[in-house]
């Protein structure tokens, strides 16, 4: 079976999200980088803790699947995709660009690249993307309706 890799912040677990995730495990087995605390600090909005965002990943995905996901906490942008080997790495168009500097750095490693598999964003209500950072703001739910 395919090996793939996903990773984020998870923060306020919305239908984006959600959509990101049914991809990667509909391509095989998964891995999800979940951003550590740390690495949340250095957003622009406060984040839930990694736990709380944890325990919200791993409920949708023993719901979604039916069994727990393997989660490793991200210190860095990259996580274990520059060291392990996956087939595909599942991204939405904010994080297409990191993907493509996983393969960059994976090229001079001598590993060969991981086929990038961009989801397009979920759109809310007002035709724009769902984000956990609209939902923060009290703009949208988790679903995308308006507030």
């Amino acid at each position: 079976m395919a090996s793939v890799a996903i990773g984020g912040t998870f923060d306020v677990l919305h239908d984006g999200h959600k959509a990101l995730l049914k991809k990667a495990y509909s391509l095989g087995d998964v891995t999800i980088g979940l951003v550590s605390d740390e690495m949340a600090r250095a957003k622009t909005h406060a984040s839930n803790a990694y736990a709380t965002r944890k325990k919200a990943v791993t409920s949708y995905i023993k719901a979604l699947t039916g069994a727990d996901p393997v989660v490793v906490a991200l210190q860095d942008p990259y996580g274990p995709t520059l060291t392990q080997k996956f087939d595909y790495i599942v991204v939405s168009p904010e994080t297409l660009p990191t993907a493509r500097q996983i393969n960059t750095l994976r090229g001079l490693r001598g590993l060969p690249p991981i086929t990038i598999v961009c989801v397009d964003f979920v759109l809310a209500q007002d035709g724009r993307p769902i984000s956990s950072t609209r939902i923060l703001r009290g703009e949208i739910d988790e679903h995308g309706l308006l507030l």
